[in-house]
């Protein structure tokens, strides 16, 4: 899952966790956080661009996922810090590490939009579940807390974006 960054900090947090643990750790949450990134710059991305009929209900769901979202970035980034551990620098750091794939469309249509955002959502409820249990191995109760809730949001988004897509 998680992508090895390259850089390196001479800043060292000092952590009861072993250097072992937050090698493990580290790289998991930079992952995480920079999918956070992506889903949500494509959240605004489509909450600014969506059109049709149930434009407004939409554009007002897709900014309070997005919010939602966003509330995870910082939490993220200074638990990897906690760890003494480099977080992401750039927008092309996070482009290396992210799993959740950009969509650079011009035009989607609504209901693409929101079943693509339900998708992604999915595969962050699945990575966040898989970061947990890489914490738990580690010994990192402080990360799965976090993550726990994450978890929770995700799958809320998955179900109002699963039901907003529905037909019948």
């Amino acid at each position: 899952m998680a992508k090895k960054s390259s850089k390196k900090s001479p800043l060292r947090t000092p952590s009861d966790l072993s250097s072992k643990a937050t090698g493990k750790v580290v790289p998991v949450l930079n992952v995480l956080l920079a999918d956070a990134l992506a889903l949500w710059l494509k959240t605004k991305n489509f909450h600014w661009h969506m059109s049709g009929p149930n434009f407004r209900d939409y554009h007002l769901l897709l900014d309070e996922q997005a919010g939602e979202i966003l509330a995870t970035v910082d939490p993220l980034a200074e638990r990897v810090r906690k760890l003494g551990g480099v977080t992401v620098t750039s927008i092309g750091h996070v482009g290396q590490l992210q799993t959740i794939a950009d969509n650079d469309n011009g035009f989607v249509p609504a209901q693409a939009m929101l079943l693509e955002l339900m998708e992604d959502n999915k595969r962050m409820a699945a990575a966040l579940r898989e970061a947990h249990g890489i914490c738990d191995e580690a010994g990192d109760v402080g990360s799965a807390s976090i993550i726990e809730d994450y978890i929770d949001q995700a799958e809320e988004r998955t179900w109002f974006l699963f039901e907003t897509t529905r037909t019948a």
